[in-house]
Formats: structure tokens, C-alpha cells, sequence
């Protein structure tokens, strides 16, 4: 809105948009950075979490204690402390609850709060939940100063900072956020090898807490693929990510049948979800080698895989399940955290474990004191006891005759407020002569823990010994010989999936496959008659360029005259119905451009590749298949000429046969021809006049072969072929009585 006036009205800020806008926006970042989504590396809780459990500790929801309704919990939390919506501080309490998400679960909850299957809580309204023990240790503290406090929202009541237990709660719960400008992703790990790791850094904190960690250890158990290194850089940086597999084992039935079972899914994989996926790859024939999957879990998870048949190999199946579904994932690792200074900055694991280590130092220093100063009190007040007892009969008196006994007591006895007021209090019963045994003894206790915790403050290698005892007490309580404490994922070594071989993926089916002259491609289904009309039908003014039978599995590899070869799967060919489609839709090949062979590609095979001058090489297969549209320049003809001929080498072919359009012919050896992967090759016959008409390998001790003329389908071979055996580049000479008048050996 435009300003008409000389001056700014009143309640409108004239400023320049974008510096306002970027003050405002910077704003709700830090307030969402801070205070909504990156934990603290001193307790591992977000505000919201640390909310929720002070609000079930003030409701006195103990382990011990009865359930209360999630409802209450929730209402509390937003009307005290977090004034956001019901629905999102519920969904972090349910979090909490889900043995399933966290390692070491910190609310304990009844009725339904939602399953690994994907599934929702029940609504607040149904559900009731206390606090677990490990909630408890982490709040161990609280009422001992061990942290400081601060105001509400609304300046009503009193919450924590921040939580000074010694349960490694970060670690051992790990955390999951995005603030704005960075993100947090921390997996759980074991919190008995926390507490090691940390023993070790009370004394050395250039201790290596690899040494104990070894590995994520999620509540879903599984298992860490990856390599010790690859973990180990992780950690180091802080930054990248752990693979993670199901854990499965196969199951021998009657009659040499077997099944796969997995009883363990990666963490933060939904089960329903995951069985979807397995199903989909079955239903649209991705993974022929498997045939079925069943869910059969109840209270642990047991999805059966059926293979396809009993000489399915289980490693190659799971090897295409990992490839293909969630029964593999990574599980990042970013350590993003608020250090002591609430300043956001990734960490090393290292340095996260001494961060911890730290604020439980800090902890030990206030309760310390805190304890002291409740001694002090304490011993001030036994003190005047103490006065009362030694001066009995005049206290009495006092207290008899005196309007204002307290003012007399103090004047006359040397006692501080505190102590008159006590001493006044006094029950008659506690006159008794037993009681000032008892408090002699009481203060002198006090004196001597005194002494200790004061001496605990001088000494920094007693807070160490100190702190060791209480983390070794802690770890105690998790240890891995225990049921919550038991180690559940398993950190070993394994290669990465292994290429899934192509009969695996492709349900294996023969297909006779058909290229016309102008390029049209089809496939039929099953291996059909070649010669029959009905297999060879084209469009007007087309007719048959190559037609050969082969399998789904196979690979084709389509030559064109520049020299460029390109592969097609033959699953993926245009059905028989019709004529096809055209081949150049599926390849970037002009369409002046044109196509010398089509033939099947065997990976372990050779190809003997020639141009019309007479240039060729030999090839492997494996060198010229390609996983683009462009395809692969295989032959570089030179000017003038272009790729003549493409011949499969069989294993035992030893010789090469050339024929020009002179018509002569040419025999030398194979070995005589350069095995390469791309070029011009060498000159395999010399010609005056024309170029090279065809040219192909055979076996020279059984002779040359070429079919005789007519439809008799019979075949004349030359055994004897020393006239025309050369030297590879000869000129050659006229071939056998009887070959072929179009120069070609068929």
C-alpha cells in the first residue's frame, strides 16, 4: 500500500520487504532448530519429549503405579508446557511407547499403540500409559538441582532444561528430525556399550569408542552389513549410513522342499508394506524364482518365501529380494545435535560420548552441592536441637513465662531463626532422653558425608572414581546379559547383492523373433515354423530381413552400417499381434541409416565384424553390449565404406573364409586376425576392383561348407582347401566349382 502522507502512521513499520521478510524467516528457523527438532546431546530429547515425561513424573505415573489415560497426559502437556496441537504431541508419546521404534522404550503403554504392520494408535481417549524405568533413570536427579529450570509458556510453572540422568539417551535411543537448513538422523545403538565406551572416556578421552560400539543395534534387530571401516568412517565424520538386511534362514521340508523364513525386519520398514512390495514383484513376474510369500506372524515377525522350485539357489533368491525390496535398506547416520551451548553442529561419535560425559560431570557437581547445602540445613537444626537438650530446663521455662520465647532463645543461646523456630516445634515426645542419642549419632553421619562430598569437590580423580561406579552400577541394570539389555542386531561383514542373473528376473519363454526389411520388429510367441505364410506376414512392399528363434532371457544385438551396435532385451519386443513396431522407435538409429545384423548375443561369445573394404576385427560379445538407446560404436569404417557383415565365432572355429566381389576367395587363420574393442581392424583380403562380399570362421580340419542351390536343403563342403589358403590381406583366388553365384557362404 502506497503512503500518501509525509510521515509513517502510527503501527506501520516502513522497512524494505526484503529485510523484514529474511529477520522474520530467520526467526522460525532458529525457533525450530532449537526448540522443535534437533535433540540435545546432553539427554537426547527434544522439547517435546522431555515435556511429556515431566508431565507423566508430575502425575506420579511411575512403573510402580497404575496406568492413566493418554488423554490426561496429553492435556497436560499442551495446557503447561507445549502449547501445540494434541494430535502432534500424542503421535511423539505413542513414539515413546513403540518397542518397535525406540531401543529402550520410555513410556509404558497399554492398549493399542500401533503395530510394526503399519497401523495406528488408538485415540488418546482409548489408550493409557506410565513411565518405564529407563524413563526413570534418565530423570534421575531432578529433584536434587542436577539441572537448571526455567519458566513455562505462560510463566505458570516450572520445567526442566533438560534431563540429567546417566541412561545414554541419545545414542542408545537414537533421533529422527528436520529443522529448517539441516536434518537429524541418529540410529539406536546398545546401551551397554555406550556406558563401556564411556567408562573408558571418564579416565581417557582420547580413548577409541570403537573399541566398544560396534555397530547400531536397532530394536528390530537385523543385521549391519557393512564393512568395519565403512562403520568406522561413519562414526568418525558423523555422517553417512549403515545397510542393513533382514535376518532370515531356510527351512528344510519333507521331500528335499524348502522355504525361506525371515524373522527379523529392517528397522523403520513397515511389514505391510514390505509384504506388498514382495507381492507386487510376484504378480507382475519381476522375480520369477519366487513364487509365493506368506505372512504367519503373531507375536514376532515370520514372513515364509516359497521358491519357485527346490533347485531355486536361497542365496540367489534373497540376493534379488535384498535388490529389490526393503528387506535391504540404509539406515542413515546424521549426527546433528545442539551441543551444551544449544548451538547446532555435527558431531563424531567421539565427540558425542564426551559431551555426554561432560554434562554428567556438571550433573555430579551440582548434586554434590546441592547435597551438601540440605546437610548444612540439616546439621543446623541438630545443632539447636542439640541446645535445647544441653539447656532443657530453661528452654521450658522460657517457652513458659516468655511472651515472645523465640526472640529470648536467640538472644540467649546464640540461635538462628531457623533453629528457634524448630526447637519451638518440637513434640514433647521427642524430649526423651533416647532422642538426643539419636541426634548426636544423625549429625555425626552428616558430618562425616560432609566431609566426603566436600572432599568429592576437591578432587577430580575421585568425581572420576566416582563416576565410573555410578555408570558401572547403570550398565549393570543393561547389560547384555539381560533381557532389555541383550544385544539384537548383528554386525557382520557381507558382500553387496550379487548381480541377479537374467533367467532369474525373466520367466524364461521361446519367442520367435522378426525383423522386416524396413524395420519393423515383433516377437510370437513360442518357436514357430520360419517358412510357414501365416509366421511371416508383413505390410505392403515389406518382407523378411532376418527371423531367428530365441528366449526372453535373451539378448539381441542390432548391427547398423555405421558401425554402431545396439541391444535389445528380447522380453521387451512388441508382441507377435500385428506387424510389429518400429525398431529405430526403440534406438536412436536414423532412418537412412541401415541395419546389417540381428542376431542373439552370448555374453562368453566372439564376433568376427568386417567392413565393405575388407577392414574387420574380432569382438567380444561382452564388449559390445550396451544399456543405452545410443548404443556402442564398435566398428569406425573408413571413408566410403560401412559395416558389411556381423558372424558369430564358434569355440572351435580356427579359420576365417573371405569372398570378395570379385569373386575370389580367400582362406587364412583366425589367430592371424587382432582381437580388439573398437577401431578400423586389419585388411582380411586384398581386392583390385569391388570389396568384400562375406566372410566367416570355420573349423579347418572339417572343411568349408555352403549350401547347394534349389530347395533340396543340401550342403556341399570342400575339404581340401589348400589353393586358396593364404596369408590374411592375399588377393585369393576363384572359389569351388559349384559355389553360390551371389558370393555368399550362407
Amino acid at each position: 500500500m502506497a503512503l500518501t502522507g509525509p510521515e509513517t502512521p502510527i503501527g506501520i513499520l516502513d522497512a524494505p520487504f526484503d529485510s523484514a521478510l529474511s529477520e522474520r524467516y530467520l526467526v522460525y528457523a532458529l525457533s525450530t532448530i532449537t526448540a522443535r527438532s534437533l535433540p540435545d546431546v546432553r539427554d537426547g530429547l527434544k522439547p517435546v519429549h522431555r515435556r511429556l515425561l515431566w508431565a507423566m513424573r508430575l502425575l506420579k505415573l511411575d512403573p510402580a503405579q497404575g496406568y492413566k489415560k493418554c488423554a490426561r497426559v496429553v492435556g497436560d502437556v499442551i495446557g503447561k508446557y507445549h502449547p501445540h496441537g494434541d494430535q502432534s504431541v500424542y503421535d511423539a508419546m505413542v513414539r515413546l511407547a513403540q518397542d518397535f521404534a525406540l531401543r529402550y522404550p520410555l513410556v509404558d503403554g497399554q492398549g493399542n499403540f500401533g503395530n510394526i504392520d503399519g497401523d495406528n494408535a488408538a485415540a488418546y481417549r482409548y489408550t493409557e500409559a506410565r513411565l518405564t524405568q529407563v524413563a526413570i533413570d534418565l530423570m534421575d536427579g531432578l529433584d536434587e538441582d542436577a539441572v537448571a529450570y526455567r519458566p513455562t509458556y505462560n510463566g505458570e510453572e516450572q520445567e526442566p532444561e533438560l534431563f540429567p540422568g546417566l541412561f545414554p539417551n541419545l545414542l542408545a535411543n537414537g533421533a529422527a528430525g528436520i529443522a529448517v537448513g539441516m536434518a537429524t538422523s541418529i540410529p539406536p545403538h546398545n546401551a551397554a556399550e555406550l556406558l563401556d565406551a564411556a567408562i573408558a572416556l571418564v579416565d581417557d578421552r582420547a580413548a577409541d569408542v570403537l573399541a566398544y560400539v560396534r555397530g547400531p543395534d536397532f530394536p528390530t534387530g537385523g543385521l549391519v552389513v557393512d564393512p568395519p571401516a565403512v562403520i568406522a568412517e561413519s562414526y568418525r565424520t558423523g555422517r553417512g549410513s549403515f545397510r542393513v538386511r533382514a535376518r532370515w534362514t531356510v527351512e528344510r521340508e519333507k521331500g528335499g522342499g524348502w522355504q525361506a523364513v525371515v524373522s527379523e525386519i529392517p528397522y523403520g520398514v513397515q511389514k505391510g508394506k514390505l509384504i506388498e512390495g514382495i507381492a507386487a514383484l510376484i504378480n507382475d513376474k519381476k522375480l520369477p524364482i519366487l513364487a509365493d510369500v506368506r505372512d504367519e506372524s503373531d507375536a514376532v515377525v515370520r514372513i515364509v518365501l516359497e521358491p519357485r522350485s527346490r533347485t531355486v539357489d536361497a542365496g540367489v533368491l534373497m540376493d534379488g529380494l535384498f535388490r529389490l525390496t526393503d528387506l535391504e535398506v540404509r539406515v542413515p547416520l546424521n549426527l546433528n545435535v545442539l551441543d551444551h551451548e544449544r548451538t547446532p553442529r555435527v558431531m563424531s561419535l567421539q565427540q558425542a560420548l564426551a559431551a555426554w560425559v561432560d554434562h554428567q560431570f556438571v550433573v555430579l557437581d551440582r548434586r554434590t552441592r546441592h547435597r551438601l547445602s540440605k546437610i548444612a540445613d540439616r546439621i543446623e537444626l541438630l545443632d539447636g536441637y542439640l541446645v535445647a537438650y544441653l539447656n532443657l530446663d530453661r528452654v521450658i521455662e522460657i517457652i513458659r513465662t516468655e511472651d515472645e520465647p523465640k526472640a529470648v532463645m536467640i538472644a540467649e543461646f546464640d540461635l538462628t531463626d531457623r533453629q528457634a523456630e524448630a526447637i519451638l516445634n518440637m513434640r514433647l515426645r521427642s524430649l526423651r532422653r533416647l532422642e538426643e542419642f539419636e541426634i548426636r549419632k544423625d549429625r555425626d553421619a552428616l558430618a562425616k558425608e560432609r566431609a566426603g562430598l566436600e572432599a568429592l569437590l576437591e578432587s577430580p580423580v575421585k568425581q572420576r572414581n566416582r563416576m565410573k561406579r555410578d555408570l558401572a552400577k547403570v550398565r549393570d541394570r543393561y547389560g547384555q546379559e539381560t533381557a532389555l539389555g541383550a544385544r539384537r542386531t548383528t554386525v557382520e561383514e557381507a558382500a553387496p547383492t550379487r548381480d541377479i542373473p537374467l533367467e532369474a528376473m525373466i520367466e524364461r519363454e521361446p519367442i520367435t523373433v522378426i525383423l522386416s526389411q524396413r524395420g519393423w520388429i515383433r516377437a510370437l510367441r513360442g518357436h514357430a515354423d520360419l517358412g510357414a505364410a501365416d509366421t511371416l506376414k508383413f505390410k505392403e512392399g515389406d518382407g523378411p530381413a532376418f527371423a531367428f528363434h530365441a528366449q526372453t532371457t535373451d539378448k539381441l544385438l542390432l548391427a547398423a552400417a555405421n558401425g554402431r551396435f545396439y541391444t535389445l532385451a528380447a522380453d521387451k519386443l512388441p508382441g507377435g499381434r500385428g506387424f510389429g513396431e518400429p525398431v529405430r522407435a526403440t534406438v536412436d538409429l536414423a532412418g537412412d541409416v541401415g541395419i546389417v545384423a540381428l542376431l542373439k548375443g552370448v555374453r562368453e561369445g566372439r564376433l568376427l565384424v568386417a567392413a565393405t573394404d575388407g577392414r574387420g576385427f574380432v569382438v567380444p560379445v561382452a564388449d559390445v553390449l550396451a544399456e543405452t538407446r545410443k548404443g556402442k560404436t564398435v566398428l569406425t569404417p573408413r571413408a566410403g565404406a560401412q559395416l558389411k557383415l556381423v558372424r558369430p565365432i564358434a569355440p572351435a572355429d580356427d579359420y576365417v573364409a573371405a569372398i570378395g566381389d570379385n569373386r575370389k576367395m580367400l582362406v587364412f587363420p583366425l589367430a592371424e586376425l587382432v582381437e580388439m574393442t573398437r577401431g578400423q581392424g586389419l585388411q582380411l583380403q586384398r581386392f583390385r576392383d569391388g570389396g568384400l562380399s562375406d566372410a566367416r570362421t570355420f573349423v579347418f580340419a572339417d572343411g568349408l561348407s555352403w549350401p547347394m542351390g534349389g530347395d533340396s536343403g543340401r550342403t556341399r563342403t570342400e575339404t581340401d582347401l589348400s589353393a586358396w589358403r593364404a596369408a590374411r590381406g592375399a588377393a585369393g583366388r576363384m572359389p569351388p566349382t559349384g559355389f553360390p553365384r551371389d558370393n555368399r557362404f550362407g
